[in-house]
């Protein structure tokens, strides 16, 4: 009697409550509950992750004086790089680089299904990365874990896979609105990078989880967000040159981010071993912060300088101190940051260190705009406010190098506590965003994917054909024929078989050529020439084929370029089957059914 209600487990529990919900909670409202939930875990993981930031650079200025120049620069970064290495290494086991990336490819190749270490081990190896010195910022490992934690709670509850997507973007939204206390950057970072459908059934799901991460980054930090900048000077119509200017300079400053972050990261990858890795790429970032210390870290703390128009500060704890009232040292040293910091960067990352590129690229916007305007002023005297063009350099780096405009725009304009500067930061982002795409048309995230073929973009068509496999298409229930049979052979085979076609394969399985029916239809009607023709007489090579290891987005085009129903598919000259129309099309309907976000 009692056997019904007897649990046998945690499993069991959890499949018992999965069956309660679909019984009793209408799927919508659970959906609105669980990004609410979703909202509450990535806000506490952006929390955690901050503090445990703070906690091991604060353990470290102990030691270090970080008031005058040190030689510890040098052994910081490697100690900070080996720990997160060790750790991915033998804990982790993982790959856990690169985290907007990953959620993208997962997105697209894995039914949006992240790893469950992901709910801490970014957390973890970012904190020792940026806490030791590391030229990244948390946010796209904060943006994994929370996509992570979305992820693995949908599956828990056995959603499908448009809600497991939903949940990764309500994470990624809570991450970055909790991180920067910016609910509306989460929305449109997660609409605008990760590429979710904007649909009402997909929104309101995001505002939940951006707004509860907000609410609850508040709640514990108060106004102690990464970055605040309240001094707005208001917009002068006659500026406008200048802000276009800070456009296309920061435009094909992300250019150059993006191409030269990638080139030395792929350098540095190359060295096998990956403790000479280690060596070298610590090596290296330690001599770039001894040479230029506001390289340490994520930045966030010149940003502030720059934002005070205080951009003599940066020189401190620097070779160049004793120049620090020379504005065209001042200029140098700028220079020489704003070049190489994304070396800074890639030799993070490629060393093994855990971090994302948001950070460095808000730092390169900041010092961008204020170099930029900093120039005009020391040689034109224009007298204009650098740090008004900080911010929108700001924008206008994040406009290039994500290929993310209105991210750059929201969240830029939400940490300044206002809209003061929105027209600014539009014509900023915007403008840009048009440079860079000359040069440049896949963002920093999307290019490796684009590389490899993984990339999912906004077109839904090309998402349902990358997911779709080719193999799983391929049709065997032809009958074969030897190159040495005769027309009696193929009649009987026409007899056995539902198609029209009719490969020839010899005895080692190598495609020879092939037979359609309604090309020797009218010889099946000659009796007298069964054992006179031959196979081999009647065959021709399909002018038109494909191999398994093409994408379907190939097999689409040769369709579309062929006019043909059937296609054969060969490798190395082997037969494998056919793949048709008529099939390709049916699992594409399924498939984009199974995409739909409506």
């Amino acid at each position: 009697m009692f056997k019904r209600f007897f649990i046998k487990g945690p499993k069991d529990l959890l499949n018992r409550l999965v069956a309660w919900r679909i019984a009793n909670i209408q799927e919508k409202n659970f959906l609105y509950l669980l990004s609410l939930v979703v909202g509450i875990f990535s806000g506490l993981a952006a929390l955690i992750l901050k503090n445990l930031i703070h906690f091991v650079a604060e353990e470290l200025t102990q030691v270090i004086d970080f008031d005058r120049f040190t030689y510890l620069y040098l052994l910081y970064p490697f100690v900070g790089i080996l720990l997160t290495v060790l750790f991915v290494k033998y804990v982790i086991r993982d790959n856990i680089g690169h985290g907007v990336s990953k959620i993208l490819y997962s997105i697209s190749r894995k039914g949006s299904k992240i790893k469950p270490h992901n709910n801490y081990s970014s957390m973890v190896a970012s904190s020792l990365t940026i806490g030791f010195g590391g030229s990244v910022g948390a946010e796209a490992p904060i943006v994994l874990t929370g996509a992570s934690i979305g992820s693995n709670l949908a599956r828990i509850f056995k959603l499908r896979y448009k809600y497991i997507t939903l949940m990764v973007g309500c994470g990624a939204a809570g991450a970055i609105a909790g991180i920067f206390n910016a609910p509306m950057a989460g929305i449109v970072f997660t609409l605008e990078v990760l590429m979710l459908d904007l649909t009402m059934a997909f929104l309101i799901p995001l505002l939940i989880s951006a707004v509860t991460a907000t609410v609850l980054s508040y709640f514990f930090m108060g106004d102690a967000v990464l970055l605040r900048f309240t001094e707005v000077v208001p917009f002068d119509i006659k500026t406008i040159w200048i802000y276009i200017l800070v456009g296309i300079f920061t435009g094909l400053m992300g250019l150059y981010f993006t191409r030269v972050s990638m080139y030395l990261e792929k350098r540095l990858t190359a060295v096998k071993n990956w403790f000479w890795r280690a060596c070298i790429g610590a090596f290296a970032l330690g001599v770039l912060i001894y040479l230029f210390p506001p390289l340490w870290g994520e930045g966030y703390e010149s940003i502030s300088e720059v934002f005070n128009n205080d951009g003599a500060e940066l020189l401190n704890n620097s070779l160049f101190v004793p120049w620090k009232d020379n504005p065209y040292v001042i200029l140098m040293v700028l220079g020489g940051i704003l070049l190489l910091k994304v070396a800074a960067t890639a030799a993070t990352t490629g060393a093994g260190g855990n971090g994302g590129i948001f950070a460095p690229t808000l730092f390169t916007g900041a010092i961008s705009g204020y170099f930029l305007v900093n120039l005009l002023n020391t040689l034109f005297g224009l007298g204009v406010p650098e740090n008004n063009f900080a911010l929108a350099g700001m924008a206008g780096m994040m406009a290039a190098v994500m290929h993310a405009p209105l991210t750059g725009i929201f969240l830029t304009a939400e940490i300044t506590g206002g809209y003061g500067m929105f027209i600014p930061l539009l014509i900023t982002s915007t403008v840009a965003y048009l440079t860079i795409m000359v040069f440049e048309p896949h963002s920093i995230y999307t290019k490796r994917l684009a590389q490899t073929g993984e990339l999912i973009t906004h077109h839904k068509d090309k998402a349902v054909l990358r997911s779709m496999e080719l193999k799983k298409l391929i049709e065997n229930d032809f009958e074969i024929l030897s190159p040495d049979a005769s027309l009696r052979d193929l009649v009987k085979a026409v007899s056995r078989s539902n198609r029209n076609l009719f490969p020839i394969v010899d005895s080692e399985g190598y495609l020879k050529g092939m037979l359609k029916l309604s090309k020797i239809k009218n010889l099946i009607f000659e009796p007298d020439l069964y054992d006179k023709v031959m196979v081999k007489d009647l065959m021709f090579m399909p002018e038109f084929y494909i191999s398994s290891a093409d994408s379907m987005e190939t097999v689409a085009k040769k369709f579309e370029t062929s006019n043909r129903y059937n296609l054969a598919v060969i490798d190395d000259g082997k037969y494998l089957g056919f793949i048709s129309r008529a099939v390709v099309f049916s699992n594409y309907r399924k498939t984009l059914e199974y995409f739909s976000h409506e």
